[in-house]
């Protein structure tokens, strides 16, 4: 087809899209913004090749199709890349279209502008776009739709850029759809990151979920034909759905847990959506359906999960229910009404439209976003620390305690007293000195469960402590305590400066950065203003500093291995000439870092992060290593192992099988026997004819760990083998 034969198609795509209830006048608004947006994308091109104007449309059609978003909104979503990439302004968007549409459009040319920027920038852009949350949440619901499309289009950017974009999207964009409800762009937004930062394990993984779901298709059938026979019986209306684990659940699970593909149980859920009856409330129904169910097979307890009496903080309402089938699977039912469905669907858009219909709505999700809006109202802390607090918030496994008179409040799992006492009110916070907890005296780094009873104590001659921060978990705890330690902490910075600058002079060293490089790197810290800091309070001490300083540098790990990397964004002025140069980095260079938070050898997959002057190389499932991408993704330097010496590794197997004698012999023969393979630790325990092991041994890269724990897993008893990864998620 000829470009504007795609257009039309795409365009009487969205019509099609549309609300059933948009009127005439809608349409036409629709169509206007269209022709505008056109005319002023003319001639311009994506990186695909296709014509620009097709994106616009794209995000319009998630607007309103995928989110449920109505006609001001699909106007924005047509309109949002007009006033950055051509000459119109927001005046010229406010004099065609009105001014609550030039506002969206203007919230999101700011978000854009910035995002991939500068660091503190691009922190900052984020800052200001959940600001936004509190004045017209359709600013976020058009920049999740935007960069939906964008992910679902990555394909035709390069390597580094589609690092950079993944990461950012997994490290915010997929938590915040799920904050706002969207459960399906959230769980694509999750694969399509999977897609490009580990595309070898999502290809293996989907698959092998393709070749479960035919299998136990089957299976499926067999199990919801009583189901439905009962549904019949008592005259319900109903859809019944199958659906498989997503990609990236499947591959967390399998991260978090250590485990294989095939000891994951409960891949296969069914989905049960009534049409409630209008005599018999919502709640009542589904409860009577699970015992409907629960009649025809055994539920299994633990597993029971009860959003319907208290939805999630988004807007999320069902009842989960798992249990066992036909053929000795597990298989977990969730059971939902119309109502409840569209609001997982789609979020937020359906969540107001059934309070602007007389519901009550979500009260959680109003207090969530009340309660971002308090936060950024009164937190003056640096941007990218806000982000990794929101970050927090936004994914946040959820509790419910209670206040002494009854009042239910929401907090993330693993809140403290001290959390739950900054919720109420700052100053009740600020003065805390304890809780009765359920009428027993708690510390107030007590742990909080659901359905705890909380009662504050306070004293007039309490102020914060430093301490507090490595018990509370909420941004606003974190925000209030960190602002009372503001001005101290810059007096501290002063001081340490101060006392830093005259051991150089002193020492007669060059006052340019290395010294301060050395020394951050000597004592493993973060920043210069950490050091400043712990200098003015005598942690690190004035002879600990000359005796660091004065030591001889060397870089013994570089001296064993060699990297090979594309520098992506050094500077912007000639980065076309740089995007395709390739570099070794010589055994002599000191800038790379090997990550402590992850230790890559030789072989895994890694990435590097240039920040500092320095690149730092990480696995690329550190949770670190995605973090800073989403934050500094400018800084990728994507890397890969070119050789290695005679440097050896420190890595960690653990194994389990059935308890025989000899087997300790046996593998530890097998470990010594392997060349380049020398055992640093040892540890077994056995139990119930059952042994566990770990070993801590040094390599030389990746294919000898794996040929020695395929050699392992080889041997008569040992049931599973595999290597511990220093990573958290």
């Amino acid at each position: 087809m000829t470009d504007q034969e795609l257009i039309k198609n795409a365009f009487d795509d969205l019509l099609a899209s549309l609300w059933p209830g948009t009127t005439k006048e809608s349409k036409q608004l629709i169509k206007k913004a269209f022709d505008f947006a056109n005319e002023a994308h003319k001639g311009m091109k994506r990186r695909s090749g296709e014509p620009y104007i097709l994106h616009p449309i794209a995000v319009a059609k998630i607007t309103a199709k995928e989110i449920g978003l109505k006609t001001k909104s699909v106007v924005a979503a047509l309109l949002h890349d007009v006033v950055e990439d051509t000459d119109y302004t927001v005046e010229d968007i406010a004099s065609l279209f009105g001014p609550k549409i030039a506002s969206l459009v203007d919230g999101l040319t700011k978000i854009r502008e910035v995002m991939g920027s500068d660091t503190s920038k691009q922190a900052e852009s984020f800052r200001k776009m959940i600001l936004t949350l509190a004045d017209d949440v359709r600013v976020i619901l058009i920049k999740i739709a935007d960069r939906l499309h964008n992910m679902r289009t990555l394909s035709s950017m390069p390597e580094h850029k589609q690092v950079k974009i993944a990461s950012e999207t997994l490290y915010i964009y997929a938590p915040l759809a799920h904050r706002m409800g969207l459960h399906a762009i959230k769980t694509e937004l999750e694969d399509l990151s999977l897609k490009y930062e580990h595309p070898e394990e999502y290809e293996v993984i989907a698959k092998k979920i393709e070749s479960y779901h035919r299998e136990y298709s089957g299976l499926f059938e067999k199990f919801i034909e009583p189901i439905r026979g009962k549904l019949d019986k008592n005259g319900y209306e109903y859809t019944i759905t199958a659906r498989t684990k997503s990609v990236y659940s499947v591959w967390l699970k399998m991260q978090k847990r250590n485990i294989s593909f095939d000891e994951i149980y409960d891949l296969l859920a069914v989905r049960i959506v009534f049409k409630p009856k209008v005599e018999q409330p919502e709640k009542w129904q589904c409860w009577n359906i699970y015992s409907l169910i629960t009649d025809l097979y055994r539920p299994k307890p633990e597993r029971i999960r009860d959003w319907v009496s208290t939805p999630k903080a988004n807007g999320y309402e069902a009842l989960h229910v798992t249990v066992m089938g036909p053929s000795g699977q597990w298989i977990e039912v969730q059971i939902r009404s119309q109502r409840m469905d569209e609001i997982a669907e789609k979020g937020l858009a359906a969540h107001w439209k059934y309070k602007s219909e007389g519901g009550e709505g979500n009260s959680e999700l109003d207090k969530w976003l009340a309660g971002i809006k308090e936060m950024l109202e009164q937190s003056d802390s640096d941007a990218l620390e806000f982000l990794d607090e929101f970050k927090l918030n936004l994914f946040a496994k959820e509790i419910r305690v209670f206040t002494p008179k009854g009042h239910m409040k929401t907090l993330p799992k693993g809140a403290t007293a001290l959390d739950f006492a900054y919720d109420i009110h700052t100053e009740i916070g600020n003065t805390c000195i304890g809780a009765k907890v359920n009428h027993k005296l708690v510390p107030m780094s007590y742990v909080l469960q659901s359905g705890d009873q909380v009662e504050v104590l306070t004293s007039d001659r309490q102020k914060p402590q430093k301490e507090w921060l490595d018990f509370v978990v909420t941004a606003k705890a974190k925000s209030h305590i960190d602002a009372a330690f503001k001005k101290e902490r810059k007096d501290q910075i002063r001081r340490g400066i101060i006392i830093f600058e005259g051991i150089v002079k002193e020492l007669k060293l060059p006052s340019t950065s290395e010294p301060l490089k050395k020394i951050l790197a000597q004592l493993k810290l973060k920043s210069k203003e950490d050091l400043y800091a712990e200098i003015a309070r005598n942690v690190v001490t004035r002879e600990q500093i000359v005796k660091e300083l004065k030591k001889k540098a060397e870089n013994r790990f570089m001296k064993y291995w060699k990297l090979q990397f594309l520098w992506s964004d050094r500077d912007s002025e000639d980065r076309k000439n740089k995007d395709n140069r390739e570099e070794e980095v010589s055994d002599e260079n000191t800038d790379i870092v090997i990550a402590p938070c992850c230790s890559p050898i030789p072989g895994d997959d890694v990435v590097g992060m240039s920040i500092g002057g320095k690149v730092t190389v990480h696995k690329r499932k550190c949770p670190e290593a995605i973090r800073l991408m989403s934050s500094y993704g400018d800084k990728i330097v994507p890397v890969k192992w070119v050789t290695h010496k005679v440097m050896s590794f420190p890595a960690i197997m653990q194994f389990s099988g059935i308890d025989r004698v000899g087997v300790v012999s046996d593998i530890t023969a097998v470990i010594s026997k392997e060349n380049g393979v020398n055992m640093r630790m040892i540890h077994f325990e056995t139990k119930d004819g059952i042994f566990e092991g770990m070993i801590h041994v040094y390599v030389h890269n990746t294919a000898d760990l794996n040929r020695l724990i395929s050699k392992i897993s080889s041997l008569k008893g040992v049931e599973k083998v595999s290597r511990v990864e220093n990573v958290e998620n």
